[in-house]
Order: C-alpha cells, then structure tokens, then sequence
C-alpha cells in the first residue's frame, strides 16, 4: 500500500434484511470495500448523531423511524421494508459521508463507499434514501463555518430531487444534477443548475455536457468544497439507467470532476450513489472506479 494520506468509509459491515430477490443492490457495498482493501485503508462509518441528522430532516419524523411509526406507504415510497437495521444502516451511511468530509478538510479528498442518498427530504424517505447526506454535509459545513460556498455535482442517472428541495433557499450552495429527463423521479425539483438528458445517451454526448456546460458552472459559482456523488446508474446495462456509458466513459466522466478540483484547489467528498447494472461485477468496478480515479488524479 502506498504512502499516500487517503482512506475510505465504508458500511458494509452493517447489514439489513432484505426479501429474497429484492433489487436492492445490497452485494455491491461489501465488493467495494474488498476491491479497495489492497489500495488504501477502508474503515468502518461511524454513525451519525440525531442531532446532526436533524439539521435538514424533521426531527419528529427522524423519531418515527427511528421508533419504526412509518405507514405502509412509507415503506414503499422508502423501496426498503422498515427495521432498525435499516435505519441504522442510513446512520452509517451518512455518517461515513461526514467522515469523508472532514477527511477532504484534512487532506483535501475524502470517501464514502455508500452515500449520495439524494431523494431524501425534509420528512420523506424515497428511493433507498433515508438521511440526505449531500444536503447534511453542505449545511453542517456552512453552519460551522468549515466552507463559505458548497457545490453538489450529481452525476447520478437520476435527478438529485431531494437534495435540491432541502438547499433550495441556500445562496451560497450550488445543486448540479446532470440525469435521465424521462427517468425517475417523474416530478422534478430545481436544482441549481439542472442538464437534462434523453435516453440512450453515449460516452461522447454526456462528455460533452459535463465539459461545457457543469464543469464550467462550477467555474463561474466558485465554490470552496465540491461534493461529488459518482452514480454509476449511467453505464450501460444499468436495471434503472437509461444511459449507455461505458466503464471507460465513467472513468473519464471521474477523472474529468477530481482534475477540475485538483486545478480549483478546493478539497472534494466522493459518494457512491446509484449502481444496479445487470452485470453484479461491473457495478462493483465502476463503484471502485471512482476511488481508483481519485488516486490516480489526485494522489
């Protein structure tokens, strides 16, 4: 293993029951982490508190999950059935993602394997998201004064819906959701800056996008902290993507966010997001791939 000062964050060791046959990608967290083992040091999240929590999510409604009070349509919306397992997986899951936020503070990258849990809002569960931990992270970070402008790049196939709810009314944060215009969520929100894109999209066409259109807005929003969340739902084969990247396209997509803030200067948080390829091992690749593209660009 190299000398180099990075780790990561990883839940893997913190399991939930599922259905049998549920789409949940649940194998994905711990071939990740076994990926990367031989990389760099991959550490078990710590859980997040409540009260940190509570900073974008309705306190009573944090209670009644916690308590396991949540309405059969809850549940669907949520996609998980409740248990504290459940819960208590979404804790470490974002409380990986305030790990690696406080690790870019330290030594200007920092990674979560899990995360991007963007659906999440104020008091509402959707899409296996729980805890929103992009919205966390840039209000704790603003709060406590660790970063004066935050970006959100979201680079997952589906839009950032509730991460653009929850930082709507905050100016010095910049939500950049660059997805599937006919994929779910069906209702959008406003981000920021939102890149629409049609089905079927190629390596090329979504390269593009990303170079002349996102990358140069977070130029021109200047932030001092980017969080990127590298969904990797675009790559072709994706069960609930509609893209047709390849992995090489990912790579690039990758390197192409990590080199812009390398050149910017401003340390970067890296969350996992969406994944369900019908190939169980190319997800696992591409997932890893971001953490690989992180030493490669930044190491």
């Amino acid at each position: 293993m190299s000398a180099h000062p990075y780790r990561a964050w990883s839940p893997a060791a913190f399991t939930f029951p599922l259905p049998e046959g549920h789409r949940f990608p649940a194998y994905k967290y711990a071939g990740v982490r076994d990926l990367l083992a031989p990389h760099l040091p991959v550490l078990d999240t710590p859980p997040l508190s409540w009260a940190d929590a509570a900073r974008v999510h309705d306190p009573i409604w944090l209670r009644r999950w916690r308590r396991g009070e949540v309405t059969p349509a809850e549940e669907r919306a949520f996609g998980l059935p409740w248990s504290a397992e459940v819960v208590e997986r979404a804790r470490r899951a974002a409380g990986g993602s305030l790990a690696a936020l406080h690790d870019a503070l330290r030594v200007g990258w920092g990674a979560c394997l899990a995360g991007g849990t963007h659906h999440a809002f104020r008091e509402r569960a959707e899409g296996f998201c729980l805890i929103n931990d992009a919205a966390l992270l840039t209000r704790l970070a603003l709060d406590e004064g660790l970063a004066s402008r935050v970006a959100v790049i979201d680079l997952d196939v589906h839009q950032g819906n509730g991460t653009a709810a929850l930082l709507a009314a905050e100016g010095r944060a910049f939500t950049l959701s660059l997805h599937g215009e006919r994929n779910y969520p069906f209702r959008k929100e406003q981000s920021s800056l939102d890149l629409g894109l049609g089905d079927g999209v190629t390596d090329s066409e979504y390269l593009t996008v990303l170079r002349r259109q996102a990358l140069p807005a977070l130029e021109t929003f200047r932030p001092d902290l980017l969080l990127y969340l590298a969904g990797v739902d675009v790559l072709a084969g994706d069960r609930f993507g509609r893209f047709a990247l390849t992995l090489d396209g990912v790579r690039e997509r990758n390197r192409a966010v990590l080199a812009w803030a390398k050149a910017a200067g401003i340390p970067v948080v890296t969350m996992m997001a969406g994944g369900y390829n019908r190939d169980h091992a190319l997800t696992v690749q591409a997932h890893a791939s971001v953490v690989l593209d992180g030493l490669e660009v930044l190491g």
